[in-house]
């Protein structure tokens, strides 16, 4: 029997808790950068925004975005940002800051995975359309049913 309900509430809890963490890293992040650059929070925070802002502009009838980072160098740039922290916090001690800073990088790091492999298999288990019988989604793709019959001569 499903329960889609404790499903919802499951996905969104867990989405509760990434947002939570990723804002806390944030946070920390631009602690750490105002440190660093000798600034207030407020100066760091529009640096960080102005290094990872992507505006969109409109070029031969195409809607694109143009930013300071290009696409590919977005993310080793924000590994490279939390593991600096991450180190920082670990020398100077602190644990539940670097504790959430490496929860961050894992999350930066395995995303897309999460995305395109646990996600649909978690949503597959939960539901399921009405219609499709309750093993035929876990078949073989490739695997073709056929019925023989034999003639007899």
């Amino acid at each position: 029997m499903r329960k889609p309900k404790l499903a919802i509430a499951a996905v969104l809890l867990i989405l509760v808790a990434l947002a939570g963490t990723s804002a806390y890293a944030g946070y920390l992040m631009v602690g750490l950068v105002a440190d660093y650059l000798g600034t207030g929070r407020f100066v760091a925070g529009l640096v960080l925004g102005a290094v990872f802002a992507r505006l969109p502009y409109v070029s031969q009838g195409k809607l694109r975005t143009i930013g300071l980072l290009p696409k590919k160098a977005r993310l080793p740039v924000v590994v490279v940002l939390l593991s600096v922290g991450l180190t920082s916090f670990l020398y100077r001690g602190d644990m539940v800051p670097a504790l959430f800073l490496g929860l961050a990088a894992t999350i930066v790091l395995t995303f897309r995975w999460i995305r395109l492999t646990v996600v649909p298999r978690a949503m597959s288990a939960f539901f399921r359309p009405s219609g499709e019988p309750a093993g035929a989604g876990r078949a073989d793709p490739t695997i073709i049913d056929a019925d023989f019959k034999e003639k007899k001569d």
